[in-house]
């Protein structure tokens, strides 16, 4: 590896050589003759976790937790488009993943003028289950949305079973809004990749001894590499405990970045745009009990979708081999842009665990109604055996 002068102060990157991230039967490296249409389907059950209506038709940032026997999903809740003056957080609670309870808040509206609440992820910390959402200004000087405020905070909120009510932990850290709950890595901590209010990437290490202990770490200025704007990073570890971080590309690359730590976070390769298709969204990597690696994402890159919803598979965490749909359902409205949006219509920001051999797939439809997949493990290896 070679080392190069990072433009982040105090920071070294390296150079590291990957072989491609996508390679599939019949279309091989080449992501342009992926036919998303004729491509195989993976059977699941699917189910409707909340459906949003009058005056809370807004729904999106949804993440699913396994704790304590139970399925938890969590998400954002708002009045109208992401992100805007009374947003909150709600969740619901389902024994088998298909039959979810009616939804209640985590935490609701804000009491400051103009803040809103973003649904950051479920973790399970220490035994506690750990509700994680960030809190800032919804609107900038010139009265205009935006992201993110300069009182921007990650918030931790904790489950009271005997309560059965959600409880203020405290700031994990200001300045600070994750993509994903923490990772955990080889050496006892965890990890989350962050962004602050001025959308600069860094690193949270700690959460060992309290969820709210972390030490920060630069990662990549987004000013780094021209016309590359990474966003939405999300860490996993590879079977040799190297982290591998993915990266959405916000200059619309339609492409999906990546770089590799192999000294678990405090320093990374240069980010390198891979041959991996993406719709410019959010998507989630992890690597199931029996070994093999799964990537949901929306991999199809055409303009104003997110259509459909596909599942990858690695052996090795680092270059997928196989990809097909998931059996959501689709209606001609969920192919059309939103108007007065800045983003497509479809299935939005998934999020996926493990749980008795299935994999729980959970996203929004269209940013109003949260959905749940699930799909089992012996589906995708068959996937993975195949030939095409």
């Amino acid at each position: 590896m070679a080392t190069i002068t990072s433009k982040v102060p105090g920071m070294q990157t390296f150079y590291t050589d990957l072989p491609p991230m996508l390679d599939l039967p019949g279309t091989g490296k080449d992501p342009e003759r992926i036919d998303f249409l004729t491509m195989p389907i993976l059977r699941g059950e699917q189910t409707i976790v909340s459906h949003g209506n009058a005056p809370w038709p807004f729904r999106n940032h949804s993440y699913l937790a396994y704790f304590d026997g139970c399925f938890w999903c969590m998400w954002s809740h708002g009045r109208r488009q992401e992100d805007y003056p009374e947003q909150h957080v709600a969740y619901s609670t389902s024994p088998d993943g298909l039959v979810w309870s009616e939804s209640k808040p985590i935490v609701g509206p804000s009491k400051r003028k103009d803040f809103r609440y973003i649904a950051r992820g479920l973790w399970v910390h220490d035994r506690r289950l750990l509700a994680l959402a960030s809190h800032d200004e919804s609107y900038d000087a010139a009265g205009q949305k935006k992201l993110f405020g300069p009182s921007l905070e990650l918030l931790a909120f904790v489950w009271n079973p005997a309560t059965c009510q959600w409880n203020e932990l405290g700031v994990v850290f200001k300045d600070a809004i994750n993509n994903f709950p923490p990772h955990p890595l080889p050496g006892g901590e965890w990890i989350m990749v962050c962004r602050d209010h001025k959308l600069n990437l860094f690193t949270l290490k700690g959460g060992r001894n309290s969820p709210l202990e972390w030490t920060p770490q630069p990662l990549q200025s987004y000013t780094a590499i021209p016309g590359y704007l990474p966003t939405e990073p999300v860490p996993l570890t590879l079977p040799d405990k190297r982290l591998l971080c993915l990266f959405r590309d916000g200059a619309h690359s339609k492409r999906i970045f990546r770089a590799v730590s192999a000294d678990e976070g405090r320093s990374w390769s240069q980010p390198e745009k891979t041959n991996f298709p993406d719709a410019t969204a959010k998507f989630f990597p992890l690597r199931t009990s029996r070994g093999f690696y799964v990537l949901v994402s929306n991999a199809n890159p055409a303009p104003l979708q997110r259509v459909p919803l596909c599942l990858s598979v690695s052996k090795d965490g680092v270059t997928y081999t196989r990809m097909a749909r998931l059996s959501v359902p689709a209606s001609p409205e969920d192919y059309l842009p939103r108007e007065g949006a800045r983003k497509a219509r479809g299935f939005q920001y998934p999020h996926m665990v493990e749980v008795n051999g299935s994999l729980f797939v959970v996203y929004s439809r269209n940013m109003t109604t949260i959905e749940v997949i699930n799909v089992s493990l012996d589906e995708v290896e068959r996937l993975q055996r195949s030939k095409g």
